[in-house]
């Protein structure tokens, strides 16, 4: 069907418009559904730390896949580079308030499909002892957020 003056069809699906409020646009489900944005902090960046184990689980989904993003730290399915994440979905997340985590890596040693277990280091200094699958919180260390020990040991 055409309209009077342009000659375009008006059952013409848009992606994108403009209105007084600003620019809508149409994304795809990965982009619409990844966890909340950092804002971008031109003093220092927060880099995005990930971290993979394999639980060898009779599913055929033994991938696990944990990655920081500023203050929040997220446990997923890892289904490889061909097949999306369902990123709403996420089997733990936990939001820090007072610091932040910098560095995770999993034990691959002690790793099942029923549990797991995952350090976590902070900007504060302290190092914590999780449990993702059984959303457990087992230890922390360093919660006196020593650090003048570490320097005098290596210098």
């Amino acid at each position: 069907m055409a309209t009077e003056g342009g000659g375009k069809e008006m059952n013409e699906i848009k992606t994108q418009f403009t209105t007084r409020e600003g620019l809508y646009k149409l994304l795809p489900h990965s982009e619409y559904s990844r966890p909340n944005r950092v804002p971008f902090n031109s003093q220092g960046s927060n880099p995005v730390r990930v971290s993979f184990v394999n639980l060898n689980d009779q599913s055929g989904n033994g991938d696990r896949l944990c990655f920081n993003v500023g203050r929040e730290l997220y446990f997923y399915i890892y289904k490889g580079v061909r097949k999306a994440a369902d990123l709403s979905k996420p089997i733990d997340k936990r939001i820090y308030k007072g610091t932040q985590p910098t560095c995770h890596d999993f034990s691959h040693l002690t790793a099942t499909a029923e549990s797991v277990s995952l350090l976590v280091g902070f900007s504060a200094g302290q190092v914590q002892l999780i449990d993702p699958i059984k959303k457990e919180t087992s230890k922390l260390f360093n919660e006196e957020k020593m650090e003048e020990w570490l320097l005098k040991i290596h210098t």
